[in-house]
Parts: C-alpha cells; sequence; structure tokens
C-alpha cells in the first residue's frame, strides 16, 4: 500500500527571449533604440553653389524626415513590447505591422529586417508559428543568419509550435552555440532546455539529458543557480526514463543539484527542488537518501501549505519503506489534514493509506482499520474505483487478522464488486475470488470477534 506522491510542482523557467541590447523584456525582440539610425552624406556639394544650398536644404529634410520616421518605429515597436508583455498579442501585432510599414518607407534593409523580426516573433507568441516563420525567415536570409543567436531561439520556438521538434531542437543547439560564444550563459541555458524538451517530447532521453546538463553548466556561468539546479533535477529525471544510464550516474547528477541547492536563498523554489530530488531518490530505491531530502524541504516549504502537504506524504512513505513506521505515522497524519484543508480529497486519501499500512506494520490493526476506512470514503468521493479496490482488500486483510471474518467478506465482494468499473483489472479478480472463498471458508470454522 506504499504510495509515492508524484504530483511535483514545477518551477516555471526563465523568460525565453530577450532584447538584443540586453534588456529583459518577455521576448527575444529587436529594440530600435535611440542612436541606431544613422544619417550619413557621403559628398556635401559647395555652400557658396546656389545648386548646394538647394540640394544641403533638400537633405535636411529628407534627415528631418528620416528622423520622424525613426522615432515612430521606436515608438511602435516600443508599443509593441509593452503589449506582449501585459498579455496582448493581438494588440502587439498591429503595433508591429505599423513599425514594418514605416521601415519599409525608410527603405534601410537593417530596419526591415529588425522590423520584420518583432513581427514573427509576435506572430509565434501570438499562435500563428507559421505565419511569424515567414516574416522571421525574411529577417536576415544568407549566411548572416547563423551569426544570430536571436534569430536562431525564435526559429526554434517556431519549429516547436509547428510540432517539427527535430528541426526545432537542430535550430536551439545553433543558437545555444552562438550564445556561448558570446559568453551568454543565461540564454545558452535557456536554449539548451527548450532543446531538451524537444527531445523529451519524442523519447529522446539521452540527447534530452545532455541538453539539460549543458544548460545547468549555462546558468552556473551567469550565477543563476535556481535554473541550473532546475536543469540538473530534470536531467535526474530524464536519466532515470532512460536505460543508458546507470544508477552511480544518476545519483552523481542528484548530488551536483544538492551542492547547487546550498546556493538558493528562494525559499519556495528550495523546497520545490528538494521535494523533487527526494523523489527521484524514491524511484531509485535510494530512500535514506530521500528521507534527507525530505528534510531538508520542511523549512523551506513551511509557509506553503500545498507544498509542505506534499513534503510531508512523500517523507511518510519513504519511512514506511525503510522500516520508520512511527515517525511515518505522524508525518501522514500531518500531511492527511493540510491536504484536508486544501481541499484535495484524492490525495489525503491516500495519506489514509499508507497511515493504515504503517499502523499495520506496528501491529496496530484497529488505527490501521480506521484510517482503511477514511481512505476508502475519500476514494469513494473522488471515483477512483481502482483505489477502492485496493483498499478493500487491504481492510479486509485488516479484518481477517482481527478475526472479523463476516467484515471481511462483506470487503471482498465490495472490491469485486467495484472492479467490474475498473478497466486495468487483469488479474485482480482470481486473486479477489481465491482471497474471497478463504474468507468464507475461515467464517466457518474459526470463531469471530464482534
Amino acid at each position: 500500500m506504499m504510495m509515492f506522491q508524484l504530483g511535483l510542482v514545477e518551477c516555471g523557467t526563465s523568460s525565453n527571449w530577450i532584447l538584443v541590447n540586453n534588456e529583459q523584456i518577455s521576448l527575444h525582440l529587436f529594440r530600435i533604440h535611440a542612436g541606431e539610425f544613422i544619417c550619413c552624406i557621403t559628398k556635401m556639394p559647395s555652400d557658396k553653389s546656389p545648386s548646394g544650398e538647394k540640394e544641403m536644404k533638400t537633405n535636411r529634410k529628407n534627415k528631418t524626415k528620416t528622423q520622424r520616421k525613426t522615432v515612430d518605429i521606436q515608438q511602435l515597436t516600443s508599443s509593441g513590447h509593452r503589449a506582449l508583455q501585459e498579455g496582448q498579442p493581438q494588440d502587439a501585432l498591429t503595433f508591429f505591422k505599423d513599425a514594418l510599414k514605416a521601415a519599409a518607407q525608410l527603405q534601410d534593409s537593417r530596419v526591415i529586417k529588425a522590423c520584420s523580426f518583432n513581427l514573427g516573433a509576435a506572430y509565434v507568441e501570438a499562435g500563428r508559428p507559421q505565419k511569424g516563420l515567414d516574416f522571421l525567415q525574411q529577417a536576415e536570409p544568407g549566411p548572416k543568419a547563423d551569426r544570430l543567436p536571436d534569430l536562431q531561439f525564435n526559429l526554434a520556438l517556431a519549429h516547436k509550435a509547428l510540432g517539427q521538434n527535430k528541426e526545432a531542437a537542430a535550430y536551439f543547439l545553433l543558437a545555444a552555440q552562438l550564445y556561448r560564444s558570446q559568453g551568454d550563459g543565461r540564454n545558452e541555458g535557456d536554449a539548451c532546455m527548450e532543446m531538451s524538451h524537444c527531445y523529451s517530447s519524442t523519447q529522446n532521453w539521452s540527447q534530452a539529458v545532455q541538453g539539460f546538463l549543458r544548460a545547468a553548466e549555462g546558468y552556473k556561468l551567469a550565477a543563476m543557480f535556481d535554473s541550473a539546479a532546475t536543469a540538473l533535477k530534470e536531467a535526474g529525471c530524464h536519466m532515470i526514463q532512460s536505460d543508458q544510464f546507470s544508477q552511480d550516474d544518476i545519483t552523481s547528477v542528484l548530488t551536483e543539484c544538492q551542492n547547487v541547492l546550498e546556493n538558493i536563498t528562494d525559499q519556495k523554489i528550495l523546497g520545490e527542488l528538494y521535494l523533487s530530488v527526494g523523489v527521484s531518490y524514491c524511484q531509485l530505491r535510494c530512500f535514506e537518501e530521500a528521507v534527507l531530502c525530505f528534510n531538508l524541504a520542511l523549512g523551506p516549504a513551511a509557509q506553503s501549505p500545498p507544498l509542505l502537504a506534499k513534503v510531508l506524504q512523500n517523507l511518510g512513505a519513504a519511512q514506511n519503506a525503510l522500516g520508520q513506521f512511527g515517525p511515518a505515522v505522524d508525518h501522514h497524519r500531518l500531511a492527511a489534514g493540510l491536504y484536508g484543508t486544501l481541499g484535495c480529497r484524492s490525495d489525503q486519501a491516500r495519506c489514509f493509506s499508507n497511515m493504515a499500512f504503517a499502523y499495520s506494520q506496528l501491529g496496530d490493526e484497529e488505527e490501521a482499520a480506521e484510517s482503511f476506512i477514511l481512505a476508502l470514503q475519500g476514494f469513494r468521493d473522488t471515483r477512483d474505483h481502482l483505489a477502492q479496490v485496493q483498499v478493500c482488500e487491504a481492510l479486509a486483510e485488516c479484518y481477517l487478522k482481527q478475526k472479523k471474518q463476516q467484515k471481511a467478506v462483506e470487503l471482498y465482494k465490495q472490491a469485486l464488486s467495484t472492479l467490474r468499473l475498473c478497466q486495468e483489472a487483469e488479474g485482480v479478480q482470481d486473486r479477489l475470488v481465491e482471497q474471497l472463498t478463504q474468507a468464507l471458508q475461515q467464517s466457518l470454522t474459526v470463531p469471530q470477534e464482534e
């Protein structure tokens, strides 16, 4: 009956996009900033020539017009950025379209490409990746495109949104390499995380792991220790899913993750990561290490009841596995109380079930039965039929130990009745029928207790 709660709280990754002038916003957009456009007149006519004076006036007029257009593009681009930050992608599209129109009137290829880039990225953000891809490809055609990491990143996002994970991974890799060449660990890490998720979606666990490990290195270079720890945690999780890594390889990564956690001050993130690493240790059946991680998560999780409930639940389950049933009961009870307050009936029922198992191992069958009854009611409330069958079976065994054969018979019958509602019941019915038969025989031969 031992259960591990695997519903971890996922940590948000850092922003996927960045401005070329290193000012952080929500998207990787080229920002048009003051001083970017310089009007350069290569040949100036003589001031003494009448025609020269006329030409100079024309040039000054054109320069003023260009400056106005430049300001317009700056303002439109800035408005587009704000709209994206405020979650208004359609408004952003309008601003970026107008900026591109104004850029076309300037006839400056650099400005046109920058505005095409912004519009393409905004289309991807607005859920129109094919349209976005078209504009992104216009942003920098030719060999120079391979030297622009932000462009590669956004091309990757467009392909990913189109479900083209292989192409997306290739662009994310190129972006990561370019960011590394610039010493930009943060964005290298972001690109590697995205690349790894592409590999993960195709169950290419080995490539995903390599990407997560590289992301961790980039984040550490940028002193982003929470992101580095998250990347290492993800690497460990994917290593567990793969059959290409030894347990020593996995524990080495988890240990490195724990070392990075020492640099994190955000308590909620710290609690979440210790919880996640602890669950990974449980999956490796390294329960002592898991208990250590869960205990380290208790303090950071104290101010977040949902997180604390998960930590307590997993701590109790790991202690069950180690045979530490006394402390396990206490932690299951605390977790059940928190889940009850939070209205998480299913999770509360699992805690009661685990607590019942601990009581049973301690030899306290009455408390075990009471806890199983509470678990059964919780699973009924949430219509978890398979869990009901499991608890009925466990409670019946508990009653048999108390020589309450008739109650055990009723529970086996109830389990068989509920089993009809379960899709995955292969082999369970035969076992229950056999147990029911034995309970009926005992009820005829063994004196029952009230």
